[in-house]
């Protein structure tokens, strides 16, 4: 099974590895693991928890939302406080968009260095949802409210993280910014047609092209477009991401115990049929998080067990083009350890740029 698709991107409990969590991280099913605050007390701590996890499986794409503002997962013990992405729209309006794209360049490389220095893969971001002043869990982690402004932007990000060797995952395909729920806790709705779409919220997936290397869809329902939600859909996912826009890159569903990702067809889904619904509507992996925690016993136990089956079943087929797609998350080159990146003039300037953005 070594050789197969792990297409589940997973969490673990705390600050070091427990024992249930180190049998999960081996798991040939598990492609990935997604970092918390829970997970984080130092950097010191983080280092040791990602080289556990890199010495248990090479293979392990370490992930985290790091972009900026209330979601930064790591914050102190040297990490810099980044502001919401807003902010680099903010600076645009005052100093015009070269500046701007300046900024936005130091600020991806900033986050995507610091990360790397410990350990961490890839930051989920860039936000490409346009800010149309509706849905509060989007607000200020919007770029902007115009589609250009927002694609210039997160490109400069984007490149940023990769002159840090990191790849950059947009997100909320097609776009969450226009739906007022929260997809956390309720089953948001989008009623605007296709095109409307595709000219405005979508359209910086379709400029973007190749600086993205991943996409996390929405826990939206368009339903002039189809009646799932973005993410359970294939004619978001492969019809009109893969297909129109010709996206190429890795499809990472959005966390999949949300409740906005629990309904499909007028039913409950249990976590199992959710992650082979979102894997055959084309998500090469399936986000599933706060599953390990002692409270849930040994829910993703369960999860690694029904996959399984599924695949001997033949309910689910493994893709070679997935696990591809996958490993082609991890990093690029080298990494600079911390006190050496501390020490280098491009990172010094760089930070003092983002520390420098007025939110």
């Amino acid at each position: 099974m070594r050789g197969m698709t792990a297409p589940l991107f997973l969490d673990v409990a705390g600050l070091e590895l427990t024992p249930a969590d180190v049998r999960r991280v081996q798991h040939p099913l598990a492609g990935g693991v997604a970092l918390f605050a829970r997970n984080w007390a130092s950097r010191a701590q983080l280092v040791r928890l990602c080289a556990e996890i890199r010495r248990l499986r090479p293979d392990m794409l370490i992930a985290v939302d790091q972009e900026g503002g209330r979601v930064q997962r790591f914050q102190g013990d040297g990490f810099t406080r980044l502001p919401p992405q807003r902010a680099l729209g903010r600076l645009w309006e005052r100093a015009g968009g070269s500046v701007a794209c300046e900024v936005a360049r130091a600020f991806g490389y900033v986050m995507a260095a610091e990360l790397r220095a410990c350990g961490v893969d890839l930051s989920v971001a860039p936000v490409l949802d346009l800010d149309w002043g509706r849905s509060g869990v989007i607000g200020e982690r919007a770029l902007a409210c115009a589609a250009g402004r927002v694609a210039t932007l997160a490109g400069c990000v984007a490149h940023g993280m990769l002159l840090a060797g990191m790849r950059a995952c947009g997100k909320h395909f097609p776009g969450h910014g226009w739906a007022r729920a929260d997809s956390h806790t309720s089953e948001p709705r989008d009623v605007r047609a296709l095109e409307t779409l595709l000219r405005a919220d979508a359209a910086p997936y379709a400029w973007l092209g190749g600086a993205l290397a991943a996409v996390m869809p929405a826990h939206v329902v368009y339903p002039r477009v189809d009646d799932k939600p973005a993410g359970f859909s294939a004619r978001w996912l492969r019809a009109v991401l893969r297909g129109r826009l010709g996206f190429a890159g890795a499809i990472i569903s959005d966390d999949l115990s949300m409740e906005g990702a629990r309904h499909l067809d007028g039913r409950t889904l249990t976590q199992s049929e959710a992650v082979l619904a979102a894997l055959a509507a084309g998500c090469d992996m399936a986000l599933i998080c706060n599953q390990s925690l002692p409270e849930k016993g040994d829910a993703l136990d369960v999860l690694l067990a029904e996959l399984e089956r599924a695949r001997k079943d033949g309910r689910w087929t493994p893709d070679a083009a997935s696990e591809a797609r996958r490993l082609a998350l991890l990093p690029v080159g080298a990494a600079l350890e911390w006190d050496a990146l501390q020490a280098q003039p491009v990172y010094q300037r760089a930070k003092a740029l983002v520390e420098g953005i007025e939110t």
